[in-house]
């Protein structure tokens, strides 16, 4: 499964979540090191679901970027 992951920067680094997984959430200083803790984070949230006999969501979180020209400033 494929689950996205919004990554912000933060004052002292990054920090993520999964949509499509409420509470699965990592930080770190780098983002390289955020996206392992976040790989690690999905993986075991997703064990815990199981072993608690949960429904484990499907990915439906979809995404992209939106190109806006910006807006020249009257003089």
């Amino acid at each position: 499964m494929k689950y996205a992951v919004i990554y912000h920067k933060t004052r002292t680094g990054y920090s993520a979540h999964a949509p499509d997984l409420p509470g699965c959430v990592a930080a770190a200083r780098t983002r390289k090191a955020t996206e392992k803790l976040m790989r690690e984070a999905i993986a075991m949230h997703l064990e815990s679901m199981r072993e608690h006999g949960e429904r484990v969501p499907p990915p439906v979180t979809e995404t992209n970027y939106i190109t806006v020209k910006r807006e020249q400033r009257a003089s």
